[in-house]
């Protein structure tokens, strides 16, 4: 029987619902492991805050532990798992799950060869690494001795941590997403406990945080083992390295490295840069950037990673029409999230670094330094969001030339603003550098991706964007509000300043819930269904 033009068109719907709704099942299953790791994440920055404070110690401690975490995201997230995940999808798609296996048994052999080698070099050259990354300290010797000691400690974190991410790209692509999102509490869990209970036993107490590194970065590659062998996968030595899947992957994740990691590479910029300013501008930095990873991480993080495998299906078959309109979707699905966590992190800055991290070593004007670089962190979190759904849909293309070009802009900009911006502003400037040229990142990218596809954004998603933003804008009002009402202030007893957070963060949560569903955000509407139902359920 011909299929008619209706009945075709209802088929590629239905797909289209069913593709959508596979995104955002497994955007939520990574955004609450997600969660979960940010909450011991935040539990593990308020230890390390009340127990070492911001000043010499923890400056060496943020920059030389920023070593080995930036390699990961150049060498591992950052490009391994995006240019594994639409390689491996196309040969499960193409050939079978056999050859996919094989691919992934040589990636995992080749990869381990490699990251031996980096970690014996890393460690061989920390003194020279330290003075690139943070060239102020060097005319602080003390300092300048624990960070690259440090460095060395931790630097097979590097290791351990890479071959988590290939795990994850292969869970990933199988539609596994939970294990590789949860495994970062054992991190955390790790270095809370290395900080409570081991700091007494060395003469410098932070060499404790960077044992509980280590420990951490074993403890998630083993986690991995029992959920690929639960898919089916059982890693083991494979040395047929000219497998040809795995010469693409290598040739898509070379310029991946910078094409891929523009945000990790403004940061380090922002940490080199700010070695030169007062003491205490690193970890300022680090607390700010660890408040907008939380959204960061749930929200936008977990639906970039949830859409790359349907992004890499689409490209497979060349179903272009089915790619633009889950594009579109992700897009529209992360600017829900963001915008609202954007307004309420710059209105409630100084509360919530206040809360979080104000006792013992870090005090009020530790909080207000923090709160500086926290507001213009989150003037880009809009930019970090969408770039990672972009750089995702060029990936899955097998487009590997377009974010390196762009990604080099993006850096120059960086660059030059941190320098003009970092001695008005101070630290407050590099946060602001690095948003600018995220912003840029994320502009140039959507028009070029829209040269390749053609238009990708679905009338929907304007009307979505409006009523989200109009929405956020009304629950800032009233967030600003309430905190001037109660009269917030950081010299107030701890309770006080939580109760005042509290209040002012469910206040928001209800005025832009109320306020999308009443405009008839399609997102909210959505969102009440789903809860509706499962109370029925229940």
């Amino acid at each position: 029987m011909k299929k008619t033009p209706n009945a075709t068109l209802l088929r590629n719907n239905r797909y289209g619902e069913t593709e959508k709704k596979r995104v955002a099942k497994a955007a939520g299953t990574i955004g609450l492991a997600t969660l979960l790791s940010r909450v011991f994440g935040f539990i593990r920055d308020m230890v390390v805050a009340g127990l070492f404070g911001a000043g010499l110690a923890t400056d060496a401690f943020f920059v030389a532990f920023r070593i080995p975490n930036l390699l990961r995201r150049l060498f591992a997230e950052g490009s391994l798992t995006i240019a594994f995940v639409p390689v491996f999808t196309e040969c499960l798609e193409k050939r079978t799950k056999k050859d996919a296996i094989d691919l992934a048994n040589a990636a995992f052999t080749l990869l381990s060869i490699i990251l031996v080698a980096v970690s014996l070099l890393g460690i061989i050259f920390s003194p020279y690494i330290v003075k690139i990354i943070a060239p102020g300290f060097a005319k602080i010797p003390d300092k300048y001795q624990l960070t690259v000691f440090l460095t060395r400690l931790m630097f097979p974190y590097i290791f351990f941590i890479s071959l988590v991410a290939l795990c994850m790209g292969i869970l990933n692509s199988l539609r596994h997403f939970a294990a590789p999102a949860i495994a970062p509490v054992a991190l955390n869990i790790s270095m809370i406990f290395a900080a409570l209970w081991l700091r007494d036993y060395f003469d410098e107490p932070v060499v404790a945080l960077a044992i509980g590194v280590m420990a951490g970065g074993i403890i998630q590659l083993a986690m991995q083992f029992p959920f690929l062998l639960r898919v089916g996968v059982k890693l083991k030595p494979d040395f047929h390295f000219n497998n040809p899947g795995l010469k693409r992957i290598g040739i898509l994740m070379l310029p991946a490295v910078f094409g891929a990691a523009v945000y990790q590479i403004n940061i380090f910029i922002s940490t080199l840069l700010a070695s030169l300013l007062p003491g205490g501008s690193v970890s300022y930095l680090y607390y700010a950037d660890r408040i907008v990873q939380l959204p960061l991480g749930i929200f936008a993080i977990a639906i970039g990673t949830a859409s790359l495998p349907s992004f890499s299906e689409h490209a497979a078959r060349g179903d272009l029409e089915e790619l633009k309109k889950t594009i579109s979707f992700s897009l529209s699905l992360i600017l829900f999230v963001t915008v609202p966590a954007m307004v309420a992190l710059i209105v409630l800055r100084v509360p919530i670094i206040s809360v979080l991290f104000q006792r013992g070593e870090f005090n009020a004007l530790s909080t207000v330094f923090t709160a500086q670089a926290l507001f213009f962190y989150a003037l880009g979190l809009w930019a970090f969001s969408v770039i990672r759904v972009i750089v995702s849909a060029f990936y899955s293309l097998q487009d590997t030339k377009t974010p390196v070009k762009v990604a080099v802009i993006a850096l120059t900009v960086n660059i030059i603003m941190g320098i003009i911006l970092m001695f008005p502003l101070k630290h407050g400037g590099l946060a602001l550098a690095t948003s600018i040229a995220s912003a840029v990142n994320a502009v140039i990218l959507f028009f070029l991706l829209r040269k390749k596809l053609g238009p990708f954004l679905e009338k929907d998603f304007y009307i979505s964007f409006l009523k989200v933003a109009g929405a956020s804008l009304v629950m800032g009002f009233v967030i600003l509000a309430i905190d001037h009402a109660l009269g917030f202030s950081t010299e107030q007893p701890f309770l006080d300043r939580l109760i005042i957070l509290a209040v002012a963060i469910f206040a928001g949560l209800v005025v832009f819930t109320v306020t999308s569903y009443v405009m008839k955000s399609r997102e909210m509407v959505e969102t009440v269904k789903i809860v509706g139902r499962k109370l029925k359920r229940s």
